[in-house]
């Protein structure tokens, strides 16, 4: 068996290029918005090469690419990102054909090109190092002291172009005992402590720790590096071309993002108690049942807890001595959330909500992503952009969260098909014929 360079599905036999030719003209066909205005966004002219897998990595590189930067992922031949191969759903190739275009792998990687080179050989090596002579950034994902073995290195690559940012994003980190662990999403959550704070109140059935359900350690390191790479740039800029090395790792990032979690046991020495769905500021604060369903309520000040009791019709609980400051509602935490159980259950979810909008109290509901996607301030917010892919002409990705009024992103480009950019990389930035190129197939490097 082998892979198709062009749609990457599994094939009898490829004699390069004939077979791939029907997959590439298929490819051709899909109009990508050339006409973007490039210049218009905020990172034009940065040039990425982007070497990470999986997701804190590629994500961050996607941020990027939708601000502007031209980002060149580096993929291995065949395979590609380890992402590909996380399981279904996958987009269903228009022959019928297995590919490895699956939602993990499209959720972060829009806005690139994409270039298999097999960096374990030198050839690929040396593929690598040519093209960082000619780029803003190099962003890797490997374990500790891999790349060195490669010579694709922070000292090596610096030394080719010393103004590079070199960003490594790993589970723990350049230094420490820990630093040559491999480190994913959940074992990250269960070490940095968030598990031991997360889940069903102490005391309650099902108690324990529990994990966040989306890989949330995985996407905030990926903000992390971006915003150490912005930094990096920008500091390049301001000193006479100096680039630096940025050490980014999930361990770090989830201790720093518990932030008034951990701040309480820093004052106090204490371990603050499992709250399930309880708020972590305002009380009373949590899901509370309604006759049909539930909805989350946070009462943020005396002002909001006075109204509140009002449109729950018990307004004398405002002046109760137990509840009148936010302060006394935390002390006596349990027993306002019992008694706003109970009054909550008498009415249906909408009709809550209405009153709460009324008196100028936070609350939503519980919304799946079904109900996510109907609603129509995040229709209006255009949550949901539609890409052209040769799979699907209009798959449906999540836009950038940022909104920029001078150099807004209008447009994304559907994350590559594997090696998709392989050929147009490696003649344009490298100036390969299309001998080498075909040689280079030949023996497994590209």
């Amino acid at each position: 068996m082998a892979v198709c360079p062009a749609c990457s599905a599994q094939r009898p036999k490829i004699v390069y290029p004939q077979e791939a030719q029907a997959c590439f003209e298929r490819r051709a066909k899909i109009q990508f918005p050339e006409e973007i205005d490039m210049s218009a966004l905020p990172l034009s002219g940065i040039k990425i090469l982007d070497l990470t897998r999986v997701l804190a990595g590629p994500l961050s590189a996607q941020m990027l690419g939708d601000l502007g930067a031209e980002v060149i992922k580096i993929e291995r031949p065949g395979t590609g990102d380890d992402a590909r191969a996380f399981g279904p759903p996958y987009l269903t190739d228009p022959e019928g054909k297995a590919n490895n275009n699956n939602s993990f792998y499209l959720c972060a990687n829009r806005n690139k090109k994409s270039v298999t080179v097999n960096i374990a050989k030198p050839e690929g090596q040396a593929i690598i190092r040519a093209l960082a002579k000619d780029v803003d950034v190099f962003m890797e994902n490997y374990k500790v002291g891999d790349l060195k073995r490669y010579g694709l290195d922070y000292e090596t690559i610096k030394a080719i172009n010393p103004g590079i940012i070199y960003c490594s994003v790993t589970g723990f980190g350049q230094t420490g005992p820990y630093a040559p662990r491999a480190g994913y999403d959940a074992i990250l959550q269960a070490m940095g402590g968030l598990m031991s704070v997360t889940g069903h109140i102490d005391g309650e059935p099902g108690e324990g720790p529990m994990k966040v359900g989306p890989s949330i350690v995985d996407y905030m390191t990926g903000m992390n590096t971006s915003i150490g790479i912005l930094s990096a740039l920008y500091h390049r800029d301001a000193n006479d071309g100096q680039g630096q090395h940025i050490d980014v790792c999930l361990f770090d990032t989830v201790i720093a993002s518990l932030s008034h979690w951990l701040q309480i046991y820093l004052v106090n020495g204490k371990m603050p108690p499992r709250r399930g769905t309880w708020g972590n500021g305002g009380m009373p604060a949590g899901v509370f049942r309604c006759t049909d369903g539930e909805l989350m309520l946070v009462v943020g000040n005396d002002g909001q807890f006075q109204r509140t009791c009002a449109v729950l019709g018990e307004p004398e609980l405002a002046n109760d001595k137990r509840f009148v400051k936010n302060n006394d509602r935390v002390v006596h935490g349990k027993e306002i959330m019992a008694i706003f159980a109970g009054l909550f259950l008498k009415k249906p979810v909408a009709y809550w909500l209405e009153k709460l909008e009324e008196a100028g109290v936070p609350s939503g509901p519980i919304n799946n992503f079904e109900q996510v996607f109907s609603d129509p301030h995040v229709q209006s917010r255009g949550m949901r952009v539609k890409v052209d892919h040769p799979f699907e002409p209009d798959l449906s990705l999540i836009r950038n969260a940022l909104t920029l009024s001078e150099t807004p992103i209008k447009n994304y480009r559907a994350p590559p098909l594997l090696g998709e950019h392989t050929q147009e990389v490696l003649g344009d930035k490298l100036g390969y014929d299309a001998g080498k190129i075909e040689q280079l197939k030949q023996q497994g490097i590209i």
